[in-house]
Protein backbone atom coordinates (compact mmCIF):
# COMPACT_ATOMS: atom_id res chain seq x y z
CA UNK A 1 0.00 0.00 0.00
CA UNK A 2 1.21 3.44 -0.79
CA UNK A 3 2.31 6.11 2.19
CA UNK A 4 2.89 9.68 2.21
CA UNK A 5 3.93 12.19 4.74
CA UNK A 6 1.41 14.33 7.16
CA UNK A 7 3.01 17.76 7.34
CA UNK A 8 1.96 20.55 9.91
CA UNK A 9 1.38 23.89 9.05
CA UNK A 10 5.34 24.71 9.40
CA UNK A 11 5.80 22.17 6.47
CA UNK A 12 7.37 19.94 9.23
CA UNK A 13 6.60 16.05 8.86
CA UNK A 14 4.57 15.12 12.01
CA UNK A 15 3.72 11.18 10.67
CA UNK A 16 2.86 8.62 7.49
CA UNK A 17 -0.13 8.17 6.59
CA UNK A 18 -1.12 4.61 4.54
CA UNK A 19 -3.45 5.08 1.96
CA UNK A 20 -5.61 2.50 0.14
CA UNK A 21 -4.31 1.05 -3.37
CA UNK A 22 -7.94 0.70 -4.67
CA UNK A 23 -8.12 4.19 -4.65
CA UNK A 24 -5.07 5.69 -4.87
CA UNK A 25 -3.05 3.43 -6.89
CA UNK A 26 -4.99 2.15 -9.99
CA UNK A 27 -4.00 2.58 -13.21
CA UNK A 28 -4.86 6.23 -14.40
CA UNK A 29 -7.50 5.90 -17.45
CA UNK A 30 -7.16 9.09 -19.60
CA UNK A 31 -10.38 8.33 -21.55
CA UNK A 32 -12.60 8.31 -18.26
CA UNK A 33 -10.88 11.70 -17.08
CA UNK A 34 -11.58 13.29 -20.39
CA UNK A 35 -15.77 12.19 -20.48
CA UNK A 36 -15.55 13.94 -16.80
CA UNK A 37 -13.63 16.94 -17.63
CA UNK A 38 -15.97 17.23 -20.55
CA UNK A 39 -19.40 16.62 -18.62
CA UNK A 40 -18.49 19.08 -15.76
CA UNK A 41 -17.63 22.07 -18.34
CA UNK A 42 -21.06 21.54 -20.26
CA UNK A 43 -23.04 21.18 -16.77
CA UNK A 44 -21.35 24.58 -15.99
CA UNK A 45 -22.62 26.39 -18.94
CA UNK A 46 -25.78 28.67 -18.62
CA UNK A 47 -27.25 28.46 -22.11
CA UNK A 48 -28.70 31.81 -21.36
CA UNK A 49 -27.54 32.75 -25.36
CA UNK A 50 -30.59 33.85 -26.96
CA UNK A 51 -30.85 35.05 -31.05
CA UNK A 52 -33.95 36.56 -32.60
CA UNK A 53 -35.79 34.91 -35.77
CA UNK A 54 -37.17 37.25 -38.06
CA UNK A 55 -41.19 36.74 -35.94
CA UNK A 56 -39.05 38.62 -33.28
CA UNK A 57 -37.56 41.47 -34.77
CA UNK A 58 -39.65 44.53 -34.86
CA UNK A 59 -40.82 45.92 -38.13
CA UNK A 60 -41.47 43.88 -41.61
CA UNK A 61 -45.22 43.95 -41.37
CA UNK A 62 -45.29 45.04 -45.23
CA UNK A 63 -44.24 43.93 -48.30
CA UNK A 64 -41.21 45.86 -49.67
CA UNK A 65 -42.50 46.45 -53.54
CA UNK A 66 -44.44 44.36 -55.67
CA UNK A 67 -43.97 40.05 -56.44
CA UNK A 68 -43.38 41.11 -60.20
CA UNK A 69 -42.02 43.43 -62.53
CA UNK A 70 -39.38 45.50 -60.98
CA UNK A 71 -36.56 43.35 -62.23
CA UNK A 72 -35.48 42.47 -58.61
CA UNK A 73 -35.77 39.44 -56.39
CA UNK A 74 -39.32 39.36 -55.04
CA UNK A 75 -39.22 39.97 -50.94
CA UNK A 76 -41.91 39.10 -48.39
CA UNK A 77 -40.99 41.16 -45.94
CA UNK A 78 -37.65 43.08 -44.50
CA UNK A 79 -36.95 40.86 -41.30
CA UNK A 80 -36.17 38.19 -43.67
CA UNK A 81 -32.67 36.69 -42.77
CA UNK A 82 -30.74 38.05 -45.37
CA UNK A 83 -32.06 41.54 -44.95
CA UNK A 84 -29.87 44.56 -42.68
CA UNK A 85 -31.71 44.22 -39.38
CA UNK A 86 -33.39 41.06 -40.27
CA UNK A 87 -33.73 37.69 -38.22
CA UNK A 88 -31.45 35.09 -37.33
CA UNK A 89 -31.82 31.95 -38.91
CA UNK A 90 -31.19 28.55 -36.65
CA UNK A 91 -29.31 31.05 -34.54
CA UNK A 92 -28.99 29.81 -30.87
CA UNK A 93 -32.00 29.96 -28.34
CA UNK A 94 -31.88 29.31 -24.17
CA UNK A 95 -31.17 25.92 -23.37
CA UNK A 96 -29.50 23.41 -20.55
CA UNK A 97 -26.47 21.74 -21.55
CA UNK A 98 -26.44 19.55 -18.16
CA UNK A 99 -26.36 15.48 -18.55
CA UNK A 100 -25.13 12.81 -16.42
CA UNK A 101 -22.39 10.22 -16.75
CA UNK A 102 -22.30 6.99 -15.88
CA UNK A 103 -21.89 6.26 -12.06
CA UNK A 104 -18.89 3.67 -12.47
CA UNK A 105 -17.22 5.58 -15.66
CA UNK A 106 -17.34 9.02 -12.71
CA UNK A 107 -15.85 6.91 -10.32
CA UNK A 108 -13.30 5.76 -11.85
CA UNK A 109 -12.39 9.13 -13.24
CA UNK A 110 -11.75 10.22 -9.63
CA UNK A 111 -9.99 7.59 -8.98
CA UNK A 112 -7.51 8.14 -11.74
CA UNK A 113 -7.03 11.88 -11.18
CA UNK A 114 -6.36 11.09 -7.17
CA UNK A 115 -3.72 7.93 -8.89
CA UNK A 116 -2.33 10.17 -11.27
CA UNK A 117 -1.82 13.27 -8.99
CA UNK A 118 0.07 10.74 -6.06
CA UNK A 119 2.35 9.60 -8.78
CA UNK A 120 3.33 12.97 -9.73
CA UNK A 121 3.80 13.70 -5.95
CA UNK A 122 0.98 17.01 -6.37
CA UNK A 123 -0.64 15.85 -2.94
CA UNK A 124 0.07 16.97 0.10
CA UNK A 125 -1.54 15.64 3.81
CA UNK A 126 -1.87 18.57 5.99
CA UNK A 127 -2.63 17.04 9.90
CA UNK A 128 -4.64 19.99 10.66
CA UNK A 129 -6.10 23.72 9.39
CA UNK A 130 -7.37 25.41 12.26
CA UNK A 131 -7.68 28.93 11.92
CA UNK A 132 -8.95 31.75 14.78
CA UNK A 133 -10.34 34.54 12.57
CA UNK A 134 -10.35 34.76 8.79
CA UNK A 135 -7.18 36.30 7.24
CA UNK A 136 -6.10 35.82 4.11
CA UNK A 137 -2.08 36.09 5.36
CA UNK A 138 -2.11 33.36 7.81
CA UNK A 139 -3.53 30.72 4.39
CA UNK A 140 -1.15 32.49 2.12
CA UNK A 141 2.18 31.71 4.55
CA UNK A 142 0.79 28.22 5.24
CA UNK A 143 0.30 27.22 1.64
CA UNK A 144 4.02 28.68 1.06
CA UNK A 145 5.36 26.47 4.04
CA UNK A 146 4.04 23.30 3.12
CA UNK A 147 5.06 24.17 -0.76
CA UNK A 148 1.72 24.01 -2.38
CA UNK A 149 2.28 26.00 -6.02
CA UNK A 150 0.01 28.99 -7.70
CA UNK A 151 -2.83 26.82 -8.23
CA UNK A 152 -3.75 24.83 -5.13
CA UNK A 153 -6.52 23.22 -4.48
CA UNK A 154 -7.61 22.87 -0.43
CA UNK A 155 -9.93 19.90 0.23
CA UNK A 156 -11.40 19.95 3.11
CA UNK A 157 -13.74 17.09 5.41
CA UNK A 158 -16.70 19.16 5.48
CA UNK A 159 -17.76 23.33 5.19
CA UNK A 160 -15.40 25.65 6.76
CA UNK A 161 -16.83 29.31 6.30
CA UNK A 162 -13.14 30.77 7.97
CA UNK A 163 -10.98 28.88 5.70
CA UNK A 164 -13.24 29.45 2.41
CA UNK A 165 -13.24 33.28 3.26
CA UNK A 166 -10.12 33.11 3.87
CA UNK A 167 -8.44 31.77 0.68
CA UNK A 168 -10.81 33.12 -1.47
CA UNK A 169 -9.06 36.00 -2.19
CA UNK A 170 -5.79 34.26 -3.41
CA UNK A 171 -5.18 33.90 -7.14
CA UNK A 172 -5.27 30.43 -7.85
CA UNK A 173 -6.45 29.29 -4.72
CA UNK A 174 -10.15 26.83 -4.96
CA UNK A 175 -11.51 25.85 -1.22
CA UNK A 176 -13.51 22.56 -2.04
CA UNK A 177 -15.18 19.47 0.70
CA UNK A 178 -14.92 15.65 -0.09
CA UNK A 179 -18.73 16.03 -1.94
CA UNK A 180 -17.53 18.82 -3.86
CA UNK A 181 -14.42 17.21 -5.03
CA UNK A 182 -14.24 16.99 -8.81
CA UNK A 183 -11.72 15.86 -11.33
CA UNK A 184 -11.79 19.04 -13.26
CA UNK A 185 -10.62 20.76 -9.86
CA UNK A 186 -7.71 18.43 -9.52
CA UNK A 187 -6.62 18.29 -12.92
CA UNK A 188 -6.38 22.06 -13.28
CA UNK A 189 -4.49 22.50 -10.12
CA UNK A 190 -0.54 22.18 -9.53
CA UNK A 191 -0.81 21.12 -6.01
CA UNK A 192 -3.56 19.16 -4.03
CA UNK A 193 -3.61 20.06 0.11
CA UNK A 194 -5.64 17.67 1.41
CA UNK A 195 -6.15 17.56 5.65
CA UNK A 196 -5.71 13.99 6.93
CA UNK A 197 -9.19 13.80 8.01
CA UNK A 198 -10.54 14.23 4.36
CA UNK A 199 -8.28 11.29 3.00
CA UNK A 200 -10.03 9.06 5.10
CA UNK A 201 -13.90 10.38 3.68
CA UNK A 202 -12.43 9.96 0.38
CA UNK A 203 -11.46 6.83 1.25
CA UNK A 204 -14.68 6.19 2.77
CA UNK A 205 -16.68 7.47 -0.47
CA UNK A 206 -14.45 5.57 -2.97
CA UNK A 207 -13.73 2.26 -1.29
Amino acid sequence: MATIKVVNKAGEQVSELTLKDEIFAVEPNTSAMHIAVVNYLANQRQGTQSTLTRSEVSGGGRKPWRQKGTGRARQGSTRSPQWYHGGIALGPKPRSYKYTINKKVRRLAMKSALSAKLAAEEIIVLDTFALDAIKTKDVANTLSAIGAGKKTLIVLDEKNDVIYKSARNIAGVKVSTVNTLNVYDMLNCSKIVVLKDAVSKIEEVYA
